[in-house]
C-alpha cells in the first residue's frame, strides 16, 4: 500500500466514479484501475462497487475509508513538515482563483505572511477543476473559490460575497445600450440574473472570461463592465474609473475550504481569517 493508491481511492470516493477521479488526479482511466486493483489485492477485498452510473464503496471500502483520510493527512504533514529549514514549523499551502486574489487571498497571505513568520506558505493560481483536483489529492490546505471545492476531509467556511458593481471609463457613460460595454464572466448565477436584468440590451460584442482581463482593457482602451468592487476600488479612488451607482448590483458567492486535518493544528488560523470577515 502507498500513498499513490490511497490517494486515488480517495479520489474515487470524491469523485463518486473512476473516469471523474482520473479527470481530477490527471491521469488516465487505466491508471487509477490499475491503482485501485493493487490496493485490493493488497488488501485481499473488493472496496468499490462500480456501476454504469457511478461507484460506491463496499463494506470493506467503508471499513478503509476512515483510515485512508487518517494515512493521507498525516502522511502529507509529515513531507511537509520534515523538508522545512531551521526557523519554521509547519507549512501552509493556498490555492486561488486568479479573480479572488486581489484583496482576498492576497490580504489573507499578507496577514499570515507578517504575523507568523515561522509558517512556509506557498500559493498556487488556478481554476474552480484545478483547484477542485489540488484539493482533492491533499496539495492544497486551503482554497478560495467562487464554488464550494470541499470533500469529506475538508471543511467550508462562506466569506461575504463579491460585490458586482457596473464601473466605467467615463461617468457619464449609459447604464444599458453602451456601445462600449463588456461582458466579464462571473459564473452561471451572475449569467442568468444579468440576461433577465438587462433582456432588452444588445449582446455585448467583447467578453472577457476573467475580472483582471476586463479590468485591464477598461483601462486600456474604455468601456464599462462589471467588475467586483474589491478589484475595481482602487481604481475608483483614484478616478480612473467611475462607479455607474444607479446601475442594479449583483452578488457573488464566495468559499474559503481548509483542511479539517490542518485547521485543527493550526492555532493561527481564525485570526488571519478574521481579517476577510
Amino acid at each position: 500500500m502507498n500513498d499513490t493508491e490511497l490517494q486515488t481511492f480517495l479520489a474515487i470516493i470524491d469523485t463518486g466514479s473512476l473516469v471523474r477521479a482520473s479527470q481530477v488526479l490527471n491521469v488516465t482511466q487505466s491508471t487509477v484501475t490499475a491503482r485501485l486493483k493493487a490496493l485490493e489485492e493488497e488488501l485481499g477485498q473488493p472496496l468499490i462497487n462500480r456501476h454504469k452510473s457511478g461507484a460506491t464503496l463496499t463494506p470493506a471500502g467503508v471499513r478503509l475509508e476512515r483510515y485512508a483520510l487518517t494515512i493521507s493527512d498525516l502522511w502529507r504533514q509529515a513531507r511537509q513538515e520534515t523538508a522545512l529549514p531551521d526557523g519554521l514549523n509547519t507549512v501552509c499551502n493556498i490555492a486561488c482563483e486568479t479573480d479572488l486574489w486581489p484583496a482576498l487571498g492576497e490580504r489573507f497571505f499578507s496577514y499570515l505572511r507578517q504575523h507568523y513568520p515561522h509558517i512556509a506558505i506557498s500559493v498556487w493560481q488556478g481554476s474552480q477543476t484545478e483547484i477542485a483536483g489540488w484539493v482533492a489529492q491533499g496539495k492544497s490546505d486551503l482554497a478560495f473559490t467562487h464554488r464550494s471545492a470541499a470533500g469529506p476531509r475538508d471543511e467550508q467556511i462562506e466569506l461575504p460575497p463579491d460585490r458586482l458593481i457596473l464601473v466605467s471609463s467615463q461617468p457619464d457613460s449609459p447604464v444599458t445600450f453602451d456601445p462600449n460595454y463588456v461582458y466579464v464572466e462571473a459564473g452561471e448565477e451572475f449569467g442568468r440574473a444579468h440576461a433577465a436584468a438587462y433582456a432588452d440590451a444588445d449582446t455585448a460584442r467583447l467578453s472577457f472570461s476573467s475580472a483582471q482581463l476586463g479590468l485591464q482593457h477598461l483601462l486600456k482602451s474604455g468601456g464599462s463592465a462589471y467588475l467586483p468592487h474589491r478589484i475595481a476600488n482602487p481604481k475608483l479612488k483614484r478616478a480612473r474609473l467611475y462607479h455607474l451607482d444607479h446601475a442594479i448590483e449583483f452578488e457573488r458567492r464566495v468559499f474559503l475550504t481548509v483542511n479539517s486535518s490542518a485547521r485543527k493544528a493550526w492555532d493561527w488560523f481564525d485570526d488571519c481569517v478574521s481579517v476577510l470577515t
